[in-house]
């Protein structure tokens, strides 16, 4: 597994919610690519809870919604937008968790409609959530201009997360 570098950190004005490391009260996702899947795993907290002590269904949603994006970036060097997701929320995750592992995947591409599989799994690796989202792609020089995008790449070196 190898980590996959924020092309936007530093960058004036980034802000996201879901990966940015320095949005306050974002979620700070990093990610993996580990084969043709993008991974990330998140430690849940109380703030992001709905019902006591479960992981509310939104934050649930933004984790997968962005692990798909990661997957466009990384798999596709180019940048797009979510235009559907369709999301199935099978088993409750406890803020208390270690920690979440989302995976996610291209399933299939028609020109510049791409879609991702993504899955949710708590930390004793039971499926949780899943999404499928569709994602309408940009061209390179689109990616380039309006969302400063050049490129997704790895780090160095393999990573082991122990789990």
């Amino acid at each position: 597994m190898k980590k996959i570098i924020n092309p936007w950190k530093g960058l004036n004005g980034y802000n996201c919610f879901g990966c940015s490391p320095d949005n306050p009260v974002g979620v700070k996702m990093e990610f993996y690519e580990d084969g043709d899947e993008i991974v990330s795993y998140w430690k849940p907290g109380p703030e992001y809870q709905g019902w006591l002590n479960t992981l509310h269904g939104g934050i649930q949603a933004v984790l997968l919604d962005e692990i798909c994006g990661w997957t466009i970036f990384r798999k596709l060097q180019t940048t797009g937008v979510t235009s559907k997701m369709e999301t199935r929320y099978r088993k409750s995750i406890s803020t208390n968790d270690e920690f979440v592992e989302i995976r996610a995947s291209i399933v299939e591409q028609k020109r510049n409609i791409v879609y991702v599989k993504a899955a949710l799994y708590n930390s004793a690796k039971e499926l949780c959530t899943e999404a499928t989202c569709t994602y309408f792609t940009f061209s390179k020089e689109k990616a380039r201009q309006e969302m400063f995008f050049d490129s997704c790449e790895v780090e160095n070196g393999e990573i082991n997360h122990s789990s």
